[in-house]
């Protein structure tokens, strides 16, 4: 468990508490349009997805799947998830009612000090450029743009160009995670 001034962040459990925290984020349209699936339907997809996005990787220790919960009444309010790949794929989530709120810049910057801690030597992040929100936080938790690519994204199946953003926990700047850049032939720096 992780706790800021507003913040408890701790991982999620197969708890009925849970699993409807899960069931309302995953199933707004707004929260899940930039994201590479479709918003659930009911309570059994929501544990679908636990079972082979959450308790997959706790099993196989890949990776991290925080809830954000506020401190005063820890009502779970959105998540972040950190994948143990190779690309260190940094994601997060939250209520609309939250937006705008500094919530996960917050509770991401306490989990960027929790992998630091770990000796993780980096994270990256990515985001649809036309979600301008999800790149702002990036830069605010420090995060920099390094490229961007255009990837046939499923199960949506929709061409979608992303900007890769990334930090580097070992103060290490030459480090550019460069997988999606050979990977995708559609690639290139944008001016921002």
């Amino acid at each position: 468990m992780i706790e800021t001034k507003r913040l408890i962040i701790r991982k999620i459990e197969k708890t009925e508490i849970d699993l409807s925290a899960l069931y309302t984020l995953l199933s707004d349209e707004d929260v899940n349009k930039y994201l590479p699936w479709y918003p659930v339907k009911n309570m059994e997809e929501t544990k679908t997805f636990y079972t082979d996005h959450i308790e997959s990787n706790y099993l196989k220790q890949a990776g991290y799947f925080f809830l954000i919960c506020l401190k005063e009444d820890t009502q779970p309010v959105g998540y972040i998830a950190v994948s143990g790949a190779k690309s260190r794929d940094f994601g997060y989530g939250l209520l609309k009612e939250y937006w705008g709120m500094g919530v996960i810049t917050e509770a991401s910057e306490a989990v960027i000090n929790f992998l630091r801690l770990l000796g993780w030597q980096y994270i990256t992040a990515t985001h649809d450029i036309h979600n301008i929100g999800s790149g702002k936080v990036m830069q605010k938790i420090g995060m920099s743009y390094k490229y961007s690519y255009k990837e046939q994204w499923q199960p949506k199946n929709r061409k979608i160009t992303f900007r890769l953003y990334q930090l580097n926990l070992d103060n290490n700047h030459e480090r550019v995670y460069t997988d999606y850049w050979d990977k995708y032939t559609e690639h290139f720096i944008e001016i921002l």
